[in-house]
């Protein structure tokens, strides 16, 4: 049996041995629900206002402000289908780009298809950042809401989000981040870095549980529920909370933000080598940008050979890497942010290399040794 190399960091991240131990109580001897007005939903009560504030606190923002999701899916779609409905008396057009998380692009689809609103797509240049001229030039009279993630899952493109929020500011119009791949990995000082109204987190990108994210949503903003039923979070958000992920999601967001767990000076040599090693491989080509990209990532794409194969001749080699969004891992459709790059010839062979805190260079070395051969076999 190989040894196992975990370069899929983007997808999922190991849970922290501390952020389990933090979660236990809740598991346990905390049990009660905190919307029951007795004695033992009051104490769970209690701890969910202290994550609350926690939380708040670690992102510069008002406990009122905070709405706990189930993870960054849920705080995407209540950010983008909650303000597109609340803000359709104000306009029904809406802007995004094509490089968004599906969790963001596929909400659009439906409100374009179903529910009649106007959506803009901008384009991306060959490092897949969105321009901020060209998000002026797309405004229309009726553009109610933006959307525009601030990092880039699959190819590490860091956006020009707080540029981008300006524009979206001085026009008065709502603008939404998805910050999933930025918490950990880029600096962090407070939520308002963005310029955005609604921004999304998620626990699991940074050591902590699946299950738990949040929305940050600049009051007054109230953005119309998805989900109904009990008057939880507020009336925003109905079902009862997940309290052990909460918490264990708010102490990762208090170990692992500031500064970012993902270390930009001992990732970068580790992602150097790789790109050396894949400009020397026929029919390789490097799509993460060279410059505002994410330390911990590295994609590329092989002419002549498809995802499946690739991602399985490195798993016999027990490297788990990834073809872009963790969601569509077994899909054969192309990678949108590849054909958003213009490279449609290629789309469908997208390898993702996410590297994390426990990433070693021996283990960097180990793949740059094998990927020549795994290439040529796919390729062949």
């Amino acid at each position: 049996m190989p040894r196992s190399i975990y370069l899929d960091y983007n997808a999922t991240t190991p849970l922290d041995p501390a952020v389990r131990e933090t979660m236990l109580p809740f598991l346990g001897d905390v049990w009660g629900n905190p919307s029951s007005v007795h004695h033992v939903g009051r104490k769970a009560r209690a701890f969910l206002d202290d994550a609350r504030d926690r939380a708040a606190k670690v992102l510069g923002a008002k406990p009122s402000e905070i709405i706990f999701t189930s993870g960054g899916t849920e705080s995407n779609n209540l950010a983008v289908f909650g303000a597109a409905r609340l803000l359709k008396s104000r306009g029904r057009h809406l802007i995004t780009s094509q490089v968004e998380h599906h969790a963001v692009l596929h909400c659009f689809d439906f409100l374009e298809r179903e529910e009649g609103f106007k959506v803009t797509r901008l384009p991306v240049n060959s490092n897949g950042r969105v321009s901020p001229d060209a998000l002026k030039e797309a405004i229309q009279p009726d553009t109610s809401f933006v959307s525009i993630l601030a990092a880039n899952n699959e190819i590490g493109t860091i956006q020009p989000v707080a540029e981008l929020g300006s524009v979206c500011r001085d026009r008065g119009i709502v603008f939404h981040t998805d910050a999933v791949q930025w918490f950990g990995k880029e600096p962090f000082s407070s939520v308002s870095q963005f310029n955005a109204d609604l921004v999304s987190v998620c626990a699991h990108k940074i050591h902590g549980p699946k299950g738990a994210g949040l929305l940050w949503s600049k009051s007054p903003l109230f953005p119309v529920p998805l989900l109904f039923g009990g008057g939880h979070e507020n009336e925003r958000r109905a079902g009862t909370e997940n309290l052990a992920g909460i918490f264990g999601f708010v102490f990762a967001l208090e170990k692992f933000t500031a500064p970012p767990v993902f270390e930009r000076p001992k990732l970068e040599p580790l992602v150097t080598n790789l790109g050396s090693i894949v400009e020397r491989i026929d029919g390789c080509e490097r799509v993460s940008p060279l410059e505002n990209c994410l330390a911990n990532t590295f994609s590329f794409v092989v002419s002549g050979a498809d995802s499946i194969s690739l991602l399985a001749g490195l798993d016999v080699e027990g490297i788990c890497a990834s073809s872009g969004s963790a969601c569509s891992a077994g899909s054969l459709e192309p990678s949108h942010v590849i054909v958003a790059l213009r490279k449609p010839e290629v789309s469908n062979s997208l390898v993702r290399f996410s590297l994390g805190s426990k990433t070693t260079a021996d283990e960097i070395d180990f793949v740059c040794g094998v990927l020549p051969k795994i290439v040529s076999r796919a390729r062949r």
